[in-house]
């Protein structure tokens, strides 16, 4: 619970704060611009945006001394937004794709990276900064997953949408500025298994649950700061307390520095927390750094 209590806080007040400075620049810059005659409304209409990319890393050795493995790991990746900005809504659609794969010498590929993740969001414009939403967001892997334990011992865990995340929300979003936008409302979020019901399941009853229901508070934090050229910093805080058991709330903080070396070079450094205590008491933790190529589709 103490580590969920420290995420929110982090949600509603550090970038609340550092997005009011940024706001109050922007708005001086939007001032100057405005002065100066410059275009400053919105594109209306459909803006699409698709990327894609892969990440390779291998090491080979022939009669090295200090010994070692040979190694080879890659990942693909897609990310793509399609946003219809009209007069009085904006409507955005995001797809994040993801899958690795390790392999080891004497041993099978490992999964290293498996996301399927998509959001919906529609905002109703009745303000400049506060406005009413509603969203959708879904988000499961494609392939088995596996714990391990020795060289060759493994236990299957998960699958393709067993389990499966849904949450459909309600509610306010503040965004002071174009960088960073704050989200405020209640909702019902459900776990779906099939297989493996660790994930669903209630202890405290006799029966094995393959679906849970709970209907909450969500609270999330989305912020885009490009602190240089070509380096940016992003980083997305969700958070789910359910109405029967605000202890047991659920937290995600998603960070990720992306630098774009060239036009198809590009470096990313992801860090990933979760406190989830209904799938485990320990805060998870993973962190990623990846070198590879991009392209972008549109």
């Amino acid at each position: 619970m103490k580590h969920v209590v420290v995420v929110l806080m982090v949600l509603l007040f550090v970038p609340m704060g550092f997005g009011q400075k940024i706001g109050d620049e922007k708005e001086k810059k939007f001032q100057e611009e405005s002065a100066k005659g410059h275009d400053t409304t919105k594109v209306m209409g459909w803006n699409l945006a698709a990327t894609t990319g892969l990440n390779l890393s291998q090491v080979a050795y022939e009669n090295w001394a200090s010994g070692g493995q040979n190694s080879l790991a890659w990942g693909l990746w897609f990310g793509g937004n399609a946003l219809h900005r009209a007069e009085k809504t904006q409507w955005s659609n995001y797809l994040k794709l993801a899958y690795g794969q390790n392999k080891l010498q004497g041993q099978d590929s490992r999964k290293t990276d498996d996301e399927i993740y998509f959001e919906s969001l529609l905002i109703y414009i009745v303000g400049t900064t506060v406005n009413p939403y509603a969203s959708f967001t879904l988000r499961t892997q494609f392939a088995p997953g596996y714990k391990y334990s020795g060289d060759t011992a493994r236990v299957q865990v998960s699958k393709f949408f067993d389990p499966g995340y849904m949450t459909q929300s309600v509610g306010v979003a503040y965004e002071p500025t174009s960088m960073l936008t704050l989200r405020l409302g209640a909702g019902m979020r459900e776990v779906i298994t099939d297989q493996f019901n660790q994930y669903a399941d209630d202890p405290s009853t006799p029966e094995i649950e393959k679906t849970r229901v709970r209907g909450g508070f969500e609270a999330i934090a989305d912020f885009r700061w490009p602190f240089a050229e070509n380096m940016a910093y992003i980083s997305r805080v969700e958070t789910f307390f359910p109405f029967t058991s605000l202890g047991r709330g659920y937290a995600r903080w998603d960070n990720t520095v992306a630098m774009k070396v060239n036009t198809v070079v590009t470096v990313n450094f992801n860090v990933q927390i979760i406190s989830d205590p209904d799938v485990t008491p320990k805060t998870q933790l993973k962190e990623a750094l990846s070198v590879g190529l991009s392209y972008s589709l549109l």
